[in-house]
């Protein structure tokens, strides 16, 4: 297999004028280089795009957090071009190919990664709430962007992206002509470095006189990316609410860990009976109230609760025919996986006990570190434990728009199941 084979999708337009804000064009031939240890290449010939500490034999001098490295072989090969950072994964891999990473190289990924969500159908008078970028799967390992009406919302993971933050919001601007505000989002995600005094968090672009209303799927949606969990928004349930939708017509149901209401104004849209929307989180309740007056006013058929999930499960009996798991992650590193399978099985044997007969439990995890097989391990033990007969009707996953890079299967984080339970 050739070494210097890339992975990047072929459409992009090629521009002529560069941004005032665009990183100067980097002669590869002067960057800095990191050599690995022998045979610590396959990974990286598979388009693998992580080098991990222990795979490196030596750093060349005068390297700094953020810089864009070479990694070659121990033999001297050219393996990839990436951002340089201390910690386990040393090196993101932004291109299998000796390229400069310049003005040119971040147009050409905004415009693939825009080009690919234009061709799903998202973009439309219905829907203008997407995910523009997708780290790894978008061959940007690092960054994500979220797109909501006229503003993206850009977080930064790894330090070499937060210095490139300019030069990808000009990118994105150029790309995308409705772009009026790009908002940078960065302080939960960067690893704390005390040498970042300035993180940047605010406005790249714009600022002025903007909406935070949204539209998905023809519902209207207040956005707080400024105060809010991730980018504001849970973008990835996208499809998987418009399955709840089709399901909900007579039901009562139950969103857990509402987070904004998403579930919920599905739901209610979708003809459900009632919908009680529950999480610990005042602000929570408060947007998921919002989110329902937007679209149905003052909806009886709705009740927004502010309580420990757990507890509330203890005590619904079986009021409830439709109930939604979907908790925050409950790993976020290794260390942590053997509570995280106990909790989802905790959690998911309280709504087997409660549930209805004949009843549907939509149930996920986001957690990276879960697999979908460890997933549906806790969930059986849950229902074994429950002595109730359960079917799966659905395995779901993240939507199109959070595309899974195939030599990264890593990026499979979103895993859900839809269950009858009699």
């Amino acid at each position: 297999m050739p070494q210097n084979k890339t992975i990047e999708t072929r459409f992009f337009v090629l521009f002529s004028v560069r941004l005032s804000l665009s990183l100067p064009r980097i002669d590869t031939t002067t960057m800095a280089n990191i050599i690995l240890r022998p045979k610590k290449e396959e990974s990286l010939l598979r388009f693998h795009p992580w080098v991990f500490s222990g795979a490196i034999k030596r750093i060349d001098n005068n390297i700094n957090e953020g810089d864009i490295v070479r990694v070659l072989s121990a033999d001297g090969d050219f393996l990839g071009i990436g951002h340089y950072q201390e910690g386990s994964i040393a090196v993101r891999i932004l291109s299998f190919k000796d390229e400069a990473i310049d003005a040119n190289f971040w147009q050409k990924r905004i415009h693939a990664a825009y080009l690919l969500r234009n061709n799903l159908g998202l973009i439309s008078p219905y829907n203008n709430t997407y995910r523009l970028v997708h780290g790894e799967g978008d061959f940007l390992p690092g960054l994500i962007v979220d797109i909501y009406n006229d503003t993206a919302v850009m977080q930064a993971h790894s330090i070499g992206m937060h210095y490139c933050r300019k030069s990808i919001a000009e990118a994105i601007v150029h790309e995308i002509s409705n772009i009026k505000h790009i908002y940078y989002k960065s302080e939960g995600t960067l690893p704390y470095k005390a040498e970042i005094a300035e993180r940047g968090e605010g406005f790249l672009v714009g600022g002025n006189s903007i909406t935070d209303i949204a539209l998905e799927n023809g519902l209207q949606l207040k956005i707080d990316w400024e105060k809010g969990q991730k980018t504001g928004f849970f973008v990835d349930q996208r499809y998987n609410r418009s399955l709840l939708e089709q399901y909900a017509k007579g039901k009562n149901v139950l969103n857990m860990f509402c987070y904004t209401g998403g579930f919920s104004v599905y739901a209610l849209r979708g003809g459900a009976l009632h919908v009680d929307s529950v999480d610990s989180s005042a602000r929570a309740i408060e947007l998921t109230n919002e989110n329902v007056r937007l679209n149905f006013g003052n909806e009886p058929r709705h009740k927004a609760i502010c309580t420990d999930a757990f507890k509330y499960l203890d005590n619904i009996q079986d009021k409830y025919d439709l109930i939604v798991l979907d908790p925050p992650a409950f790993a976020k590193h290794r260390g942590a996986l053997r509570n995280a399978l106990q909790g989802y099985k905790r959690l998911n044997a309280k709504a087997f006990e409660q549930i209805k007969p004949n009843g549907l439990l939509f149930t996920f995890s986001c957690s990276q570190v879960v697999d979908k097989e460890q997933f549906r391990l806790a969930v059986f033990s849950a229902a074994a434990q429950s002595k109730r007969r359960v079917r799966i009707l659905h395995q779901l996953s993240q939507p199109a728009d959070h595309p899974i890079n195939i030599y990264h299967p890593e990026g499979e984080y979103l895993k859900g199941l839809v269950l009858w339970v009699e």
